[in-house]
């Protein structure tokens, strides 16, 4: 019998030209695989996330549970406007590019409020994609057989993705949350946000400087039901928050007091899967 040794092969014992001809391999062969298997997901979820949408449209207060359990938005929903103005949100949904499914608009859907007149604010994610420094290696945008492009495969979203601002209608400048709690930056620099100031501005400004993108497609909008259960994998932490500023919060007036009849929750921490 061969001894390990001798038969436990590493990248250091191989010649360049294989490492070179397995590294092309996975990066061609298997990446078209990978993606391939990413894009049926996403289109076999969104028959289920129709199926869901139907379900908790009948459940009062669905979507404000879900953020209220989620533990990093309460860092995003730091004012109590805000708070306020998110517990009319009926629906959360994600549209797809259709030609590059990772690139997606976050749709809010709100009821009527006294904030803004809009009934869907959108924050979308557009695929645009970086030109090469070399014209002659612009990959081709035609999928092939198995339905990707060569210009999915060298697909990144710090380069091919640019997030969009919207106008949001305030019904006046008191209500006007962008206005009331601004975004502050380090001496002007846009990229360097010392406080967002109110959620709201992350509609108005077009970028996505604390990465809420992934957040709400990957973490809230797949974990809704979790969430709303109070289970999702990142949960509230129920301590945080909790002593004098809570109970001055309670002493507010009753704009402010919003009886989300919360479903009871579980304190169980679940890991991210």
């Amino acid at each position: 019998m061969p001894s390990p040794s001798k038969t436990n092969a590493s990248a250091d014992d191989m010649e360049d030209e294989i490492i070179e001809e397995l590294d092309n391999f996975d990066k061609t062969v298997m990446a078209r695989v990978r993606l391939a298997r990413d894009y049926l997901a996403y289109s076999k979820l969104q028959a289920l996330y129709e199926q869901r949408r139907a379900v908790v449209s009948k459940i009062p207060k669905f979507w404000p549970h879900v953020l209220e359990n989620h533990g990093p938005m309460e860092m995003e929903l730091q004012h109590r406007d805000d708070i306020v103005a998110m517990s009319y949100l009926t629906d959360l949904w994600i549209v797809r590019d259709p030609k590059e499914p990772r690139a997606f608009t976050a749709e809010f859907h709100f009821s009527e409020n006294p904030y803004f007149s809009d009934a869907v604010l959108k924050k979308e994610f557009k695929y645009v994609p970086a030109p090469p420094e070399d014209t002659a290696d612009v990959p081709s945008s035609e999928p092939g057989e198995d339905g990707i492009s060569d210009a999915q495969l060298v697909f990144d979203w710090d380069t091919d993705i640019k997030p969009q601002a919207i106008k949001i209608n305030w019904k006046s400048d008191a209500k006007n949350l962008t206005k009331q709690h601004p975004r502050k930056n380090e001496d002007d620099d846009d990229e360097d946000v010392l406080d967002p100031g109110s959620f709201f501005n992350w509609f108005e400004h077009a970028d996505d400087p604390k990465d809420l993108a992934s957040t709400f497609e990957e973490d809230i909008f797949a974990h809704a039901i979790q969430y709303f259960l109070g289970k999702g994998p990142n949960p509230r932490d129920e301590e945080v928050g909790s002593g004098s500023e809570e109970e001055d919060d309670e002493d507010e007036d009753d704009e402010g007091s919003i009886d989300l009849e919360k479903p009871a929750k579980k304190k169980a921490r679940h890991s991210a899967t």
